[in-house]
């Protein structure tokens, strides 16, 4: 809460009472006002919650800077704003933000309606109420005290909302009426104003534009939906979100046509409808690839598809759970695998493909940003960037070969493909192909640490991977050839670094020997040990004894260590302690036996 006051410290000004305005036209730039309030307060990160939070918090701040407060906590009273009302621009902010919070409350019941569909209810009953707040913000622009720039912006506003309950009631063609509308006033705008506000309604243009052409194919326009895609491929990130929804929106009407698909030969039924529209969105998909040249359009469809995938996984995974026919086959180790299992495995095929298919296109992304061949021979870059972008690391295009070996090897393993003897030879092909490019980057990494022997050695293991996989894809059922072509292209150029690195370790071993044959010979007659850091070559040192440490050792000085001696005891005289002692009365013999016999012992 603390960081979203902080955050509001503009809007404080908004409590300071300022003196009413007369004969003055005001100007509610309604475009700029909602899109800063919502890029600071929650919904760059799609906090919907955030957002009407601080819409509650501005509109209480207004009302009291206007003394236009609704009673007191113990007593409502309700008070409308009239055109004779309005004596200050920020009246016109009342059912602006009020708009808002009604919006931003209905989006985010939205996004929990998708678990919880009861709330579907209060989602229209709050769009409903935003309405009639945007309706009441035109009627007021309308006012003599308002410029026509607000004028526009009120109304373009109003229909854009009109067209949002519209498009959540299904009613399509009044809704594309509004959108339209909405659309027209905002392109009217923009023709009219500077770059930078130029910029906010083209932006806001463009937001509109997917809803129209969706309210256009449910209408009936069959080339609606190729617009829609062409849209998504052009629009890269900025709107993905939103028209990923719309054609996903389609699929589900078209998944219906959809029951059954055939992979490796088998003929597979799909009964879910999210899998049926995954399967859909899995082929047009493939053909938005081909027609895209932009990475980053081409990474973010490989995103989306990656998360659809995911989904319809867990609906595949928690049916498998509860299919009787799995855990018949779970006690048997023959025998075909359910179809539903099958369904699985042919969806997390699709998963680790994709997700090579999607590193690979990281790695011809990063190439652009690796160091020319030259540079790479010679030592690492000193520049930090290469045309403004971060020069791309070796190691960097390590790690992602190393994921993509991981995901190869998880597809032999799946259920189903055991005895799949084609598709185990094509990945054990793949797996050589990107091995041998891994390894080649490997040796680049140590090339641009100057390490020319161990660069050289993993060269000569490229040209053996190189060689292997060759001789696997021969063995492959299909078409192999760019997969030759790309080895034959890393073939000539490993054959070309690896002469490099060699030359190169040659220098520096000749560089050594130079630096060794200037060292000073002179003959010193001192033992080996105290000269070690000079070369002396005598033949005394091949005898039977060579001078190595000097023997007996010379004596050295050393400091003395006095000694302390305890002779206090020496001092001390001891209490003789004989009284202590237990004295035995001595033996008698003889006699002292007599006397004990007569009597004369003691008694």
């Amino acid at each position: 809460m603390e960081v979203e006051e902080q955050a509001t410290v503009p809007d404080q000004e908004e409590t300071k009472p300022e003196p009413p305005e007369s004969n003055v036209s005001y100007t509610l730039e309604v475009l700029q006002i909602i899109k800063e309030s919502q890029q600071q307060h929650g919904l760059r990160h799609g906090d919907y919650q955030r957002y009407r939070s601080y819409c509650s918090r501005r509109l209480r701040r207004i009302r009291k800077s206007l003394k236009f407060v609704y009673g007191n906590r113990n007593k409502y009273v309700s008070r409308k704003i009239k055109e004779e009302t309005i004596m200050n621009v920020r009246f016109l902010y009342l059912p602006l933000i009020c708009a808002e919070r009604c919006w931003a409350y209905m989006m985010q019941l939205k996004q929990e309606s998708n678990t919880e569909p009861r709330k579907r209810f209060h989602l229209m009953a709050r769009l409903l109420k935003a309405v009639r707040y945007a309706e009441e913000l035109e009627t007021l622009s309308q006012s003599d005290k308002c410029d026509a720039r607000s004028k526009l912006e009120a109304q373009a506003y109003c229909a854009w909302m009109k067209g949002t309950l519209y498009f959540e009631k299904e009613q399509w063609e009044e809704c594309i009426k509004m959108f339209s509308t909405a659309q027209n006033i905002y392109e009217k705008l923009a023709s009219t104003f500077s770059e930078d506000q130029r910029l906010l309604y083209l932006q806001r243009v463009e937001e509109i534009t997917p809803s129209i052409r969706y309210c256009a194919y449910n209408i009936g326009d069959q080339t609606a939906i190729k617009d829609l895609v062409q849209l998504r491929l052009k629009s890269g990130g900025m709107m993905s979100s939103n028209i990923d929804s719309l054609l996903a929106q389609t699929r589900e009407k078209q998944a219906l046509t959809l029951s059954e698909v055939t992979w490796r030969g088998r003929l597979v039924p799909v009964k879910n409808e999210q899998v049926r529209a995954f399967l859909l969105s899995c082929e047009e998909n493939e053909k938005q690839l081909k027609s895209s040249s932009d990475p980053e359009s081409q990474m973010s469809i490989y995103e989306s598809l990656l998360m659809e995938c995911k989904d319809a996984l867990q609906i595949l995974r928690d049916e498998i759970k509860a299919d009787p026919a799995v855990k018949q086959r779970a006690h048997k180790s023959d025998g075909p695998i359910p179809s539903s299992q099958y369904l699985y495995t042919y969806l997390m095929y699709i998963r680790l493909t994709k997700t090579i298919e999607r590193n690979m296109l990281m790695v011809e992304t990063l190439k652009e940003n690796l160091p020319e061949a030259g540079m790479a021979v010679a030592g690492p870059t000193t520049q930090g960037s290469t045309n403004n972008k971060k020069v791309t690391k070796p190691q960097d295009l390590i790690r992602i070969y190393d994921t993509i070996l991981q995901n190869l090897a998880e597809i032999p393993q799946l259920a189903g493909l055991e005895d799949d003897d084609n598709l185990q030879q094509e990945i054990k092909a793949k797996s050589l192909k990107f091995k041998a490019f891994r390894c080649f980057y490997l040796a680049q990494s140590y090339t641009a640490s100057k390490k020319w022997r161990e660069a050289s050695a993993l060269y000569e293991r490229v040209l053996k991977h190189i060689e292997t996989a060759n001789k696997e894809f021969k063995r492959v059922k299909g078409k192999t050839k760019n997969e030759l072509a790309e080895l034959k292209h890393l073939t000539q150029k490993v054959n070309g670094l690896k002469y490099s690195a060699h030359a190169l370790s040659i220098l520096d071993s000749e560089e050594i020997t130079e630096g060794v044959a200037q060292l000073e010979v002179t003959k010193d007659k001192r033992a080996v040990s105290e000269r070690l850091h000079k070369y002396q070559d005598g033949p005394e040192l091949a005898t039977g004894k060579p001078n190595l440490v000097p023997f007996p050792p010379d004596f050295q000085p050393i400091p003395c260590k006095p000694l302390f001696f305890d002779i206090a005891l020496n001092q001390v005289e001891l209490p003789s302690l004989e009284d202590k002692l237990e004295q035995k009365p001595a033996a008698g013999g003889i006699t002292g036996f007599l006397k004990g016999w007569w009597g004369g012992g003691k008694k």
